[in-house]
C-alpha cells in the first residue's frame, strides 16, 4: 500500500469508496442512517484535489486499487481533516493510520500549529482511533472560530451533537 496525492482521474471512485466505508455504521443501530447519507460529491472532491489537500491510499494488489482517502481544508492555524474513509476490504490494516499520518505531515509542512477534525467520540473507529494517534478533544471554550463553524454545519446536517466532538493534535 502507498499514499499519494489524489489525481483528477481518481475522483470518480471516491464517492463509492466513502459509501462502502460508511457501511460499518450499520453495526450501530442508532447511527445506521449514516450509511445512507450522501457522500462528498465529485465536484467537492475536485476542489480538494485542486487545493492539494487530498490523498489516496492505493493497494499494491489488486494493482492500484483505491482503498482509502483523506481530504482536508486549511484553517487559520490548523489543517482540518474533513473526511477519512477506508474501504471495508482494507479496514484494520493500517490504512487509516497511514492516511492520518499524511495529513499531520502536511499540517507540519505548512507550518500550522495543529491538525483538527470532528468525529463521534464514542464510536470505536472514530474517537478512540484518533486519540491513539495523538488527537485530544477540544473543550467548548477552546474551540476556534473555524471549528465552531464546522460543528454548526454538522448540527444543521442533523448529526447528533451530543456524540460529536472537535479534536486537535498540537504540532511542534
Amino acid at each position: 500500500m502507498s499514499i499519494r496525492s489524489t489525481r483528477p482521474e481518481d475522483v470518480a471512485d471516491l464517492p463509492d469508496l466513502e459509501r462502502a466505508a460508511g457501511e460499518l455504521f450499520r453495526v450501530l443501530p442508532e447511527l445506521a442512517w449514516i450509511a445512507d447519507e450522501d457522500p462528498i460529491s465529485t465536484a467537492e472532491h475536485d476542489a480538494y484535489v485542486r487545493s492539494g489537500l487530498s490523498w489516496v491510499a492505493v493497494a499494491a494488489e489488486p494493482a492500484q486499487q483505491l482503498i482509502g482517502f483523506l481530504v482536508a481544508q486549511r484553517h487559520r492555524s490548523a489543517l482540518h481533516l474533513v473526511e477519512l474513509s477506508v474501504h471495508p476490504i482494507a479496514q484494520r490494516r493500517g490504512v487509516g493510520s497511514a492516511l492520518l499520518r499524511r495529513g499531520v505531515e502536511e499540517a507540519e509542512r505548512l507550518g500550522l500549529a495543529a491538525a483538527t477534525l470532528t468525529t463521534f467520540v464514542d464510536v470505536p473507529w472514530n474517537g478512540p482511533f484518533y486519540r491513539r494517534h495523538g488527537f485530544d478533544p477540544v473543550l467548548e471554550q477552546d474551540l476556534s472560530e473555524d471549528l465552531r463553524l464546522v460543528l454548526a454545519g454538522e448540527r444543521r446536517a442533523g448529526l447528533p451533537m451530543t456524540r460529536r466532538r472537535a479534536m486537535r493534535r498540537v504540532l511542534r
